[in-house]
């Protein structure tokens, strides 16, 4: 887990805190946006993802899982949602588009590495615009 983050921390210029705030917000949207089996099926194979994932959601924010999926990514209720929240999320986080696709293909690569092209593509697939993140 420390490995991925310290990676995209680097690619992206960024520091850890916010490297891991980056790859949780994306992983939280695939659990949210892409078939279960296949994001189950990536977690299994890739468990640092799966930890991530927990551990965003203990990591203080001071928000419960529900108010923040009322005005965080899963703002689709409020008029955004989807990919497009998602990048409003982590242009919060003070990441420019640039660094936003490169912490997208930074973890794409490692799922790709961990799960394989065909299940990385299921997921990808499923979620129009995301194949330009990564």
């Amino acid at each position: 887990m420390d490995n991925l983050i310290a990676h995209v921390a680097a690619s992206a210029g960024v520091g850890p805190d916010v490297a891991r705030k980056a790859v949780a917000l994306i992983l939280d949207f695939l659990k949210r946006e892409a078939p279960e089996d296949a994001v189950n099926t990536l977690f299994d194979k890739a468990p640092a993802l799966r930890a991530i994932v927990a551990t965003a959601h203990t990591g203080g924010e001071g928000m419960g899982d529900t108010l923040r999926g009322l005005m965080g990514t899963g703002a689709g209720a409020m008029g955004g949602g989807g990919l497009m929240a998602l990048g409003g999320d982590l242009m919060n986080l003070g990441l420019g588009m640039d660094q936003v696709q490169t912490v997208g293909k930074a973890i794409f690569a490692y799922a790709r590495e961990k799960g394989g092209d065909e299940l990385v593509g299921e997921i990808s697939g499923a979620i129009p615009g995301l194949s330009q993140f990564i």
